[in-house]
C-alpha cells in the first residue's frame, strides 16, 4: 500500500483529536553478521499518537514529523512473554511479516494501549457496526409489533372499581310502570342485573312513608272495622317487582278507611 508521506505526517500533527497517546519503548532488534548471527534486543523509548487506524510514533513529543507509521489492518494485538515486564506485541497474518513489540509502564497502561489498539482496525468496526444494525433491526421489529398489538387500558376499570358512582349508565332507560322506574331483582336493567349503588350493594327502593293508623284503632285498640287483624307483610323485600304491587299492598288501608267512614254516615243518617 502506497501512503503520501506528506499528507499522513500532515494527518498525525494535525489538530485532529488522537483515540490514544503516550510514551511505549518499541523493541529493536539489531543483527551481527558474523558465524553464530548473533541478534541483539534493545528498546527505545517513542511518543505513540494512535488516530484511527494509524499509529503513529515520534522521537519525542515535541516532534513536528513521525519516525514509524503502523497500519493496524489485518493483524492482532495480544500480550507476549518477554524479558520486560508489561509487553505486548502487533503480529499480522502475513507470512513473514513484522511484528512490533512494546512495552508500556505499568499495568493499566498496558491493557489500555491493548484495547485501544484492537478497536482501531477497520475490520473490527465493520463488526460493530453490524451487530448495531441487526440490534437496530430487532428493536424496530419488536416496536413494530407493539404497534400492532391492541392496547388494553384497565385505568378506566380500576377507576370505576374503586368509585362506583363512575360506573357506566345503563344502555337502555329503565322501564317505567304507572310512570316510576321500577326496581328489585334485574328489574329495567338490562340483561337482569341489578344496578349499584353508592354503597357498592344493590339498588334499594326508595323510603317509604309510615303507616297511618285510624283513630279508633290508637284511642281504643281495638281493630278497625272491615280491616283484617292480621295485616299481610310488607312487600318491602328483595322479591318486591313494581311499584303497583306496593301501590296496591298501601292502598288496602285506604279502602278499609274509606269503608269505615261510608259505614259512619249510614249510621249517621239512621
Amino acid at each position: 500500500m502506497k501512503l503520501n508521506e506528506r499528507s499522513v505526517a500532515h494527518y498525525a500533527t494535525c489538530d485532529s483529536p488522537a483515540d490514544h497517546a503516550g510514551f511505549l519503548r518499541k523493541r529493536v532488534e539489531r543483527h551481527h553478521h558474523h558465524a553464530h548471527h548473533h541478534h541483539a534486543t534493545s528498546y527505545q523509548r517513542r511518543w505513540f499518537v494512535l488516530k484511527g487506524n494509524l499509529l503513529f510514533y515520534f522521537e519525542e513529543r515535541e516532534s513536528r514529523e513521525p519516525v514509524g507509521l503502523v497500519v493496524l489492518e489485518g493483524c492482532t494485538v495480544e500480550l507476549c512473554e518477554a524479558a520486560e515486564e508489561f509487553a505486548f506485541a502487533i503480529r499480522f497474518d502475513d507470512a513473514g511479516a513484522r511484528a512490533y513489540v512494546l512495552v508500556a509502564d505499568g499495568q493499566a497502561a498496558m491493557e489500555a494501549w491493548v484495547k485501544a489498539l484492537s478497536r482501531a482496525s477497520f475490520d473490527y468496526m465493520r463488526l460493530v457496526v453490524r451487530e448495531l444494525e441487526k440490534q437496530l433491526e430487532e428493536a424496530c421489529k419488536s416496536l413494530a409489533a407493539c404497534c400492532k398489538s391492541p392496547r388494553r387500558s384497565s385505568s378506566g376499570r380500576k377507576r370505576h372499581l374503586s368509585n362506583p358512582a363512575l360506573l357506566p349508565l345503563q344502555e337502555k332507560p329503565a322501564v317505567l310502570e304507572n310512570g316510576y322506574s321500577t326496581w328489585g331483582s334485574g328489574s329495567g336493567v338490562p340483561g337482569g342485573a341489578a344496578c349499584p349503588d353508592r354503597d357498592g350493594g344493590h339498588a334499594k327502593p326508595p323510603p317509604l312513608p309510615p303507616r297511618r293508623r285510624s283513630a279508633a284503632s290508637s284511642t281504643v285498640g281495638s281493630p278497625v272495622p272491615g280491616i283484617s287483624p292480621a295485616m299481610p307483610e310488607s312487600p318491602v323485600s328483595p322479591e318486591t317487582a313494581c311499584f303497583s304491587k306496593l301501590h296496591s299492598w298501601y292502598g288496602q288501608e285506604i279502602v278499609a278507611l274509606r269503608r269505615e267512614w261510608q259505614e259512619r254516615q249510614k249510621m249517621g243518617h239512621l
